[in-house]
């Protein structure tokens, strides 16, 4: 698996380009807190809304708080809250689609059915609705994210799995008397992991912009937590006479996104090339 992964790392200059600086982002993110003098909720009253410095290296907002720690920490919210969005929709998506593609006929029409009726419904709406009705709780926010991200992957995995359900190895496995949750897991499961990696490199991103908007409203993180779409949304405010209030996170939270969507479209084509590959010889 490591092997697989430096294999695609050294695929091409611009995958090790967009893998270092997404990987500068997260060390960023995880050690610049650390090293910097300030805190996130220190305020320098010497320095209100000051411009880039070396004291300040992203400058400060409007209250005096270092806007380098700040834009570090909303990184940090902002990734855990793509992780855990994600994990939610794994954990949702992959056995629904999973099952509905193994199991077939009116079951697989009822369960793509109910994720067809779903997938009518605005998702971001939904979100909205849920933190206006049980409060800005970011766990809800977490949970509500990953719960309306996981249709498009169950979709996937069905039709990967339909793809698998009359292999040899699955007609094997069925006519020794395996069940379906062990065929489903020991066989089914292992053998679509490609598109279930290309799908979270993908998902990741798209989450992050879910919850950068939903912040940018004033409806998901709150103070004295911040996120990217909450520094964004201040900056819009102050753009025009304190323009790195909104650069810089802007800026850290478009580079994110490039990263990981260019990633996730080169491991689409990485692994269809290696089973093309495999396939032919």
């Amino acid at each position: 698996m490591l092997n697989t992964a430096l294999d695609f790392v050294r695929s091409s200059k611009l995958v090790m380009f967009a893998s270092a600086l997404l990987l500068s982002v997260v060390l960023a993110a995880v050690f610049g807190p650390i090293i910097s003098p300030w805190d996130g909720e220190a305020m320098d009253w010497e320095a209100l809304e000051a411009p880039p410095s070396a004291s300040h290296w992203f400058g400060t907002d409007l209250v005096g708080r270092d806007l380098f720690v700040r834009t570090m920490e909303g990184a940090r919210v902002s990734f855990t809250v793509a992780i855990i969005a994600v994990t939610v929709s794994l954990c949702i998506g992959i056995p629904w689609g999973a099952a509905a593609g193994l199991i077939g006929g009116r079951t697989d029409q009822l369960m793509m059915r109910i994720v067809d009726g779903i997938y009518c419904l605005p998702g971001i709406l939904i979100v909205i609705l849920l933190v206006v009705m049980f409060g800005r709780n970011q766990y809800l926010l977490f949970g509500a994210l990953g719960a309306i991200s996981w249709l498009t992957l169950a979709r996937i995995v069905r039709g990967q799995t339909l793809r698998l359900r009359n292999a040899a190895f699955i007609e094997a496995a069925r006519s020794m008397g395996l069940s379906t949750s062990h065929i489903l897991r020991r066989h089914v499961i292992p053998n679509v992991i490609g598109p279930i990696v290309v799908y979270t490199t993908l998902a990741i991103p798209g989450v992050i912009l879910a919850e950068s908007f939903i912040s940018f409203l004033g409806l998901g993180i709150q103070e004295p937590d911040t996120s990217w779409g909450v520094l964004v949304s201040d900056g819009t405010q102050t753009m025009e006479s304190s323009p790195w209030l909104l650069v810089f996170p802007g800026t850290c939270l478009a580079i994110t996104i490039w990263c990981l969507n260019t990633l996730g479209d080169r491991l689409r084509d990485y692994l269809d090339n290696r089973t093309t590959h495999r396939q032919s010889s």
